[in-house]
């Protein structure tokens, strides 16, 4: 028996851990919810009848774990979530203890041993996106897991009702209120890899140099900058380089190295401050870019284990060459 489960399972771990990472919005948490759907399965799979699909039943497997679990959990957010003006780069930063905040879900815990196929990357693209993911924190769990279910999975109502223990006019009820708070649909997909790259590539070299005016010139106009746990969000080009200038301890050229990552699918770059003869773990970071290679939103976490996840060190050495 577990040989035929692990044979009919194992290859949708990957988008598991995406479903339980919109629910949650950790992925920690995400990880965690998936063990215990594993483990739930196999002790139920010598009674799994074949009326559904083994997806379909992992899926509900999945979700009334990660229901039980956000059952006791205040929802995550990111500071733009706490519904105050952007703040005044110049002006304190004050770090929110208090907060369950939104993380990333870097591509190497997504995809952990697996080789995904294009289709399935550009699938994972359009899924987990932090932009999405955040608007889905903002609908009560019952109503993120219908609508996931309906756009991912595409279960019926009557299915939907029967995964979720509700009726079929709760189910429609759900979906017309999660879909009036979030929209109809999955994210549109992301700009091309060329533009991305070089989009990045300008990002890095400018803080590298330390570079003010260059910093801002590879911000769009209209730039979000966000860096939980500190509760402040920022708006605009100038006021997102003003805001390092400011707070980051980096004060000249060489004080930062970069290596590059990948964040829920999309570019991300790890910065290291300069200690000594080293470069420390500082700020990992996920960039938006857009159609015209701008850096239209950047979500930074100080975290070293955030660094461990994405498969990067905590230490960078000199003479290790900086992506």
């Amino acid at each position: 028996m577990s040989i035929d489960f692990e044979g009919a399972t194992a290859s949708l771990r990957p988008e598991l851990v995406a479903h339980c990472y919109r629910m949650m919005g950790s992925a920690v948490d995400a990880e965690d919810q998936v063990q215990e759907t594993y483990l739930r399965a196999w002790r139920a799979f010598h009674d799994f009848d074949g009326r559904s699909s083994v997806r379909t039943w992992m899926y509900r497997i999945a979700t009334n774990a990660c229901l039980s679990a956000l059952s006791s959990s205040a929802k995550r957010v990111l500071p733009t979530g706490l519904g105050g003006p952007p703040g005044d780069p110049k002006g304190p930063i004050n770090p929110r203890q208090d907060v369950p905040w939104l993380e990333p879900l870097p591509d190497a815990v997504l995809w952990h041993s697996a080789s995904p196929t294009p289709e399935e990357r550009l699938l994972a693209r359009e899924n987990v996106t932090l932009a999405w993911t955040a608007a889905l924190q903002n609908l009560p769990p019952n109503q993120r897991a219908t609508l996931l279910l309906r756009e991912v999975l595409g279960l019926s109502t009557e299915e939907l009702a029967e995964t979720l223990e509700t009726t079929s006019a709760a189910v429609n009820s759900a979906l017309q209120r999660s879909r009036a708070t979030v929209g109809s649909g999955l994210p549109d997909p992301v700009t091309g890899d060329a533009t991305v790259d070089d989009a990045v590539e300008a990002f890095v070299e400018a803080f590298e140099r330390h570079d003010f005016d260059a910093v801002v010139d590879i911000l769009a106009d209209d730039v979000t900058w966000q860096m939980p746990p500190f509760d402040q969000w920022y708006f605009g080009a100038r006021a997102a380089a003003e805001l390092s200038w400011t707070h980051c301890p980096a004060t000249q050229a060489g004080d930062l190295r970069f290596l590059r990552a990948r964040l829920n699918s999309g570019p991300a770059v790890g910065m290291y401050l300069r200690k000594g003869r080293e470069w420390e773990a500082f700020q990992l970071q996920a960039l938006h870019v857009t159609a015209d290679g701008r850096i239209d939103d950047v979500i930074g976490w100080f975290e070293p284990h955030l660094f461990r996840l994405a498969g990067l060190p905590t230490t960078v050495h000199q003479g290790r060459t900086p992506a």
